[in-house]
């Protein structure tokens, strides 16, 4: 097997040579392959024999598919073989080069917002925060810290280093994971919120939230590699030799189980708080009562509110699962730009929500009408009745 771990149709590798190196063969040799039992995506592969591993290259062949037979046609003698791509990681060349760009245009664009962020509220805004705040600030830094190593992944993958791209894979894996759980401490934080119609008054609350969402992941990441499930995988595309090799999980199942599976939970407990909220919402601007003017500003906040609201419980990640059949490429594409994008608005949020002067307003003017205006970007309880005074008032935003 070549160093990507490459799956070979029937563990057959055929040798064809006379003992001199032939190449640019104009009647093609053909490789005949009947009735073949297989799962995933069959390409034709030689390899020159160099090297202690084979270097698998579909230069010179050409794979023809009819039902169960497979054939190669070859212009040269050597090594052949027929690798199988899992139907989950085969897409066209052009979408692959598309869709790295956009992640790593977005993944970088993405980093430098998120970086303001820490670096406003650390220097700026720190002292004045509130529990609400520091709860995103710990979503922001996971999400940072997870758009880092997915950038230098693909570098320690190019290292040749397993025991490296090992602790690659280990640490994007858990910044991942954290990002999620902290996804569901925002969403559990603000039904709290609107359960509480107040501060939160738990003793250590902050701390407690906190050592859940940071060292839940790490127990996961610390039983995959005591049990070896990290290492190199490739994405190739399926019309060319094409393949971008990151440092990953190699078991499917295990990947099936423990991203796809805990994000399923984390979704549906998100998604469900995030219907509940915009309920909430939506019945507090029927009973309030406003000009034209002032409608059309709080539809133009209402938007921010729910695009903040989608980012802060990673509602945006749902769209992977319509990554099959003919939705699977639209849905990479919007699942890429939506998340590659989503340290940009995230910083939006956080700018709109830990405003001081939107603080100092709402203590100054705590009317229903004004409360219910400030508590749309409020990010301390932007759900309490209308007759209750804005905790920004009373905590700081």
């Amino acid at each position: 097997m070549d160093e990507l771990n490459s799956t070979i149709l029937g563990n057959e590798v055929l040798a064809i040579e006379i003992g001199a190196p032939i190449t640019n063969l104009t009647d093609k040799i053909s490789i005949d392959f009947r009735n073949m039992q297989y799962k995933g995506i069959p390409s034709c592969h030689s390899w020159n024999g160099d090297g202690k591993r084979p270097n698998w290259t579909q230069d010179g062949c050409l794979t023809i598919q009819n039902g169960d037979d497979i054939t190669c046609e070859c212009s040269h003698l050597t090594f052949f073989a027929i690798l199988l791509v899992p139907l989950n990681e085969s897409i066209s060349s052009s979408d692959l080069n598309n869709l790295t760009t956009i992640t790593r245009v977005g993944c970088g664009v993405s980093m430098f917002f998120l970086s303001i962020v820490l670096f406003m509220h650390f220097l700026f805004r720190k002292a004045n925060a509130s529990v609400s705040t520091m709860i995103l600030i710990h979503l922001v830094s996971a999400l940072f810290l997870l758009n880092f190593t997915f950038l230098i992944n693909d570098v320690v993958a190019s290292l040749g280093s397993p025991v490296g791209c090992k602790m690659m894979a280990a640490l994007m894996h858990y910044f991942m994971l954290a990002t999620f759980t902290w996804f569901a401490a925002q969403a559990f934080h603000l039904c709290v919120l609107l359960y509480a119609r107040g501060p939160v008054g738990s003793r250590r609350y902050l701390l407690k939230v906190s050592i859940v969402s940071w060292v839940q992941p790490s127990a996961i990441v610390i039983l995959m590699l005591i049990l070896g499930k990290y290492g190199e995988r490739a994405i190739s595309a399926s019309d060319s030799g094409d393949h971008v090799a990151f440092c990953w999980i190699t078991d499917n199942n295990w990947h099936y189980i423990v991203n796809i599976g805990y994000y399923v939970l984390v979704f549906i407990f998100t998604f469900t708080i995030f219907i509940i909220i915009l309920s909430y919402l939506f019945c507090l601007k029927r009973t309030a009562k406003q000009g034209d003017d002032a409608k059309t500003s709080t539809d133009k906040k209402s938007i921010t509110v729910v695009l903040g609201l989608c980012c802060t419980m990673g509602i945006t990640w749902g769209f992977a699962f319509f990554a099959y059949g003919p939705l699977r490429i639209p849905s990479y594409y919007i699942f890429t730009i939506l998340n590659s994008f989503q340290g940009f608005f995230l910083f939006i949020y956080y700018h709109y929500n830990s405003d001081p002067r939107k603080v100092t307003k709402a203590q100054e003017t705590p009317s229903s009408h004004s409360t219910l205006q400030t508590t749309m970007y409020n990010n301390e309880n932007p759900y309490g009745n209308l007759t209750w005074q804005n905790p920004a008032g009373q905590t700081g935003a």
